[in-house]
């Protein structure tokens, strides 16, 4: 949608007649209404996408398909979430300003949320999850990170505090 540019007769531009930006506001919070909006269309086919390649595995497997399907697929763009060590920093910033002990769910929540993602969407939230509690077993490993136990098998990680020289 384009919008005339407002002239005046002599070529110069017109000057809006309010003082706010009431109106640029307003045109702002529709794009970014809109914008939402198309991103939602999108996971909603991507999911659709995502079923019926889904249905079309399980039917060639009832069909007899004996082969790897993963092997005959194209190569895919790998999309990198984070850079070198970005998640590792990521999730010691979260622990240090941290009321608490912190699960790695707590933690994948708080930065994803931080990244304007979508905490909601389940399976982005548990991949990140993984990520997280294998980053952190590595540097309890180094000695930079405390595990303890929280409820079944699901630990609560603090980080250790840094020392004053």
């Amino acid at each position: 949608m384009t919008h005339p540019t407002p002239l005046h007769p002599s070529g110069t531009l017109k000057r809006s007649r309010t003082d706010t930006f009431e109106h640029t506001i307003n045109g702002l919070l529709t794009k970014r209404a809109e914008l939402f909006n198309e991103a939602e269309r999108l996971r909603d086919r991507q999911a659709e996408i995502k079923n019926d390649v889904a249905a079309l595995d399980r039917t060639l497997g009832t069909l007899g398909y004996k082969g790897d399907l993963d092997a005959i697929m194209p190569r895919q763009k790998v999309v990198r979430l984070f850079g070198q060590g970005q998640l590792l920093r990521a999730c010691l910033h979260e622990l240090r300003h941290a009321d608490g002990p912190m699960t790695s769910r707590e933690i994948a929540r708080n930065i994803v949320e931080l990244r304007g993602d979508d905490p909601n969407d389940r399976k982005y939230l548990s991949d990140m999850t993984r990520r997280i509690s294998k980053c952190l077993r590595k540097e309890r490993e180094a000695g930079n990170v405390k595990a303890s136990q929280h409820s079944g098998k699901a630990l609560v990680w603090t980080a250790k505090r840094l020392s004053n020289p």
